[in-house]
């Protein structure tokens, strides 16, 4: 029973989670509309580190010791720099809709980090239904883009390697730190680094901008860079890197939805067909993925006192 719970409480989290990180590509190029793209690439992380900064000394969270502070440090350079930065950088280049095809590609990218970092060994099943659901969404972007890879595409493959590695070691330090935590911490040692480009960046004019922009910028620091951290990496660590990983391959397609809502993006035929091959491919993926060994009540009983806390 506790298995059960553990496992479906993984697939909550790790579902809000990646809610949580669809919008985060038309909000970013919302964002950028007026706003520097580098100054919302690594903005966000200094917004971001005052909320964590503030949830660490309310809740008199303890410091990480030894090498977990080099851990954070990967958690950093792969989700609060790496990711962030790239990303932005590429939704100066391609639609928001295309971005999230691209992307798409995290699924995989998690995967082979957790089972490099974690030991984690999925079944072969997995492994085949992961790998149809990427070539699926690679097969996507290639055709939409007359058979060639862009500018953005190169970012967002860089930006889907950093994200990679940051989910799958920020998953371990969740069984460790707990969920929030580890996020958290992982804001705090980089805002020192980031403050100053982050003023450099800054635009004069960050005042007069549109309210849309300023929307778009808020989603990303609060939201992406966030609050959908803590619960995407406290479902990573119950229900395993690679398993609730694989819930990334519904991103692309929430993503899209989202384009054509907030960004009026077109939404073609040939998308939606895609989405409905991922989306077979992930619940394929989830029969074969297994639970990791002797965790996730560990990080239930972490997570829980102090998220009771008043």
């Amino acid at each position: 029973m506790k298995t059960l719970s553990a496992r479906w409480q993984s697939t909550t989290f790790g579902t809000l989670g990646v809610v949580g990180f669809s919008l985060t590509l038309p909000a970013t190029r919302q964002a950028v509309t007026e706003l520097d793209p580098t100054f919302v690439g690594l903005g966000r992380a200094i917004v971001a580190a005052l909320i964590a900064g503030i949830a660490l000394a309310i809740f008199h969270a303890p410091r990480p010791v030894g090498m977990q502070w080099l851990r954070l440090i990967g958690v950093s350079i792969g989700v609060v720099i790496g990711f962030p930065l790239l990303s932005t950088w590429a939704m100066t280049t391609v639609p928001a809709a295309h971005g999230a095809v691209v992307v798409g590609l995290l699924p995989l990218s998690t995967a082979l980090f957790g089972a490099w970092l974690a030991n984690e060994r999925p079944r072969l099943l997995f492994w085949a239904s992961t790998l149809a659901g990427s070539m699926t969404i690679a097969f996507f972007s290639l055709s939409s883009s007359g058979g060639s890879f862009q500018t953005g595409d190169v970012l967002l493959l860089g930006a889907v390697i950093a994200a990679g590695f940051g989910y799958a070691e920020g998953a371990r330090l969740s069984r460790e730190l707990g969920a929030w935590q580890t996020i958290s911490w992982a804001l705090v040692i980089s805002a020192p680094i980031l403050l100053f480009p982050t003023l450099e960046f800054m635009p004069d004019n960050i005042a007069s901008a549109g309210w849309q922009s300023l929307c778009g910028f808020a989603y990303v620091s609060a939201i992406s860079m966030f609050f959908a951290f803590v619960v995407w990496y406290k479902g990573l660590a119950l229900g395993g890197i690679a398993r609730i990983g694989q819930l990334q391959l519904l991103q692309p397609f929430l993503t899209i939805a989202a384009a054509a809502m907030l960004l009026h993006e077109h939404v073609s035929w040939a998308e939606m067909l895609a989405a409905l091959i991922v989306i077979i491919c992930v619940l394929i993926g989830r029969r074969a993925g297994a639970m990791p060994n002797n965790t996730a009540n560990t990080t239930l009983q972490r997570d829980a006192p102090q998220a009771a806390r008043p």
